[in-house]
Formats: structure tokens, sequence, C-alpha cells
């Protein structure tokens, strides 16, 4: 799977998040590193919210 993900330089080093995940985020001294990262957190993002839909009933609701 593909996601999109925003990458910041800072003088400390990066900073990376995923706006498809909200919360889902990772920081780190170089690019290569900080992108490692939120491929991780992204991974586990995803087999969490897995875990806990997996008996989920699912409704949908109209807004405004």
């Amino acid at each position: 799977m593909r996601y999109k993900v925003k990458l910041k330089k800072s003088d400390e080093g990066y900073a990376v998040w995923c706006p498809a995940l909200p919360g889902c985020w990772s920081q780190a001294e170089t690019e290569e590193e900080v992108l490692d990262n939120i491929k991780d957190a992204i991974q586990a993002d995803v087999e969490t919210l897995e875990e806990l839909t997996q008996d989920a009933e699912f409704r949908y609701v109209e807004v405004g």
C-alpha cells in the first residue's frame, strides 16, 4: 500500500507524519531514517486498526 506523508526538516533533524492516519508520526536525525521509521509506524497503525475493527459493525451517518 502507498501512503502520502509530509516531511519537515528542522535544526534537530526531520519530522514526518501521515495525514491519512491521524496521530501517526515519527522523527529522526536523517531523512532516510525518518522515512524508514514512518513505514514502521504506518504498518503498526494499520495492523492495530485492523485488530480493533475486526468484529465491529459499521454504519453510515449524515452530517449537515
